[in-house]
């Protein structure tokens, strides 16, 4: 008996599934399908145009003599080559910028989780102070480099005169070598508040019942924050962390702009491996050089956002 019961719950699954394959889609169902296609359609546009089409160029071109004008002839992996045995700038663009790296990731997240702690409080006048600390992040640019070139000046820089206060000799920041990436990192721990207030917001989300029950049992300040607010904000931290170090990769406009039309710095300090990627395809034409290396600096990127990604079940709470 229960046999036949389920020959004939699977013939009867197997009609509907025939059916649905034979049903056509009425008149109003092509026409919200076209009306999506075309809300879809300036994203499939623009990935296609300016990310997909140009990556499959930069991956041709990586493997050819390409110098922008003329020449697209095909050379192998001698590009590949050059770049890990005759290129010098190669390894120090890749320090520079792994060492900012390093550094500036993990201070920029902690800065912003200590803003917004500090700034999660139901005070008298906090969305004034919440104000202040997140307009760095609207301000970008030229212009905002300009200002900390005049801030970070050896004899006249506000930052060394205030040093001077206390007693200290203040460094020549952008002048000395070990100096300029501490500088480019201290003016990024400025504009800190646009992680700030992603930390923000998500502090407001947890649960005030959970810091009550900690109190009841004589949990301090301190516990709360490890045993409570951090795991709860654990999955901001790895959003950020992931997207801070594929943003820190790509620094390039600071360098740019404040050693001088992207000279590197003293010593080449501040010569990061977008910079040098600039100057091999803008300034010398290695444009198939410059290609080789867009694509050294994709699986770089690519490799440590998947060890994030695997790391991310040991530490990060849902």
């Amino acid at each position: 008996m229960k046999a036949t019961e389920k020959q004939s719950g699977f013939k009867k699954a197997a009609e509907e599934a025939r059916h649905l394959k034979k049903k056509r889609w009425t008149a109003g169902q092509k026409k919200e399908a076209w009306w999506g296609l075309l809300f879809v359609s300036p994203f499939i546009i623009g990935f296609f145009g300016f990310m997909f089409l140009p990556m499959l160029f930069s991956f041709v071109g990586s493997f050819t003599n390409y110098n922008v004008t003329s020449r697209m002839d095909f050379i192998g992996l001698t590009n590949f080559r050059r770049m890990f045995t005759q290129d010098e700038l190669f390894t120090t663009s890749l320090y520079n910028t792994a060492y900012y790296v390093a550094f500036n990731v993990p201070l920029t997240a902690i800065g912003s989780v200590f803003l917004a702690v500090l700034l999660n409080r139901k005070i008298r006048g906090i969305r004034i102070f919440r104000t202040i600390f997140y307009l760095p992040a609207i301000l970008s640019g030229v212009a905002v480099y300009v200002l900390w070139m005049q801030l970070l000046s050896p004899s006249s820089g506000l930052i060394n005169t205030i040093l001077s206060w206390v007693g200290i000799s203040g460094p020549s920041w952008l002048f000395d070598p070990q100096w300029t990436k501490p500088a480019l990192i201290l003016m990024r721990l400025w504009s800190v508040g646009g992680a700030m207030l992603l930390y923000l917001a998500t502090l407001q989300n947890v649960p005030k019942q959970l810091y009550e029950s900690a109190e009841v049992d004589g949990a301090g300040f301190t516990r709360q924050f490890f045993h409570i607010t951090l795991p709860m904000i654990t999955p901001i931290i790895f959003y950020d962390v992931v997207t801070s170090t594929i943003g820190a990769f790509q620094i390039f406009q600071e360098a740019y702009v404040m050693t001088e039309g992207g000279t590197g710095g003293p010593a080449n300090s501040l010569l990061f491996y977008n910079l040098h990627m600039w100057n091999q395809a803008f300034v010398a034409y290695n444009m198939g050089y410059a290609m080789a290396m867009s694509m050294i600096l994709f699986l770089i990127v690519l490799s440590l956002t998947f060890i994030n990604l695997k790391l991310a079940p040991r530490w990060v709470h849902y």
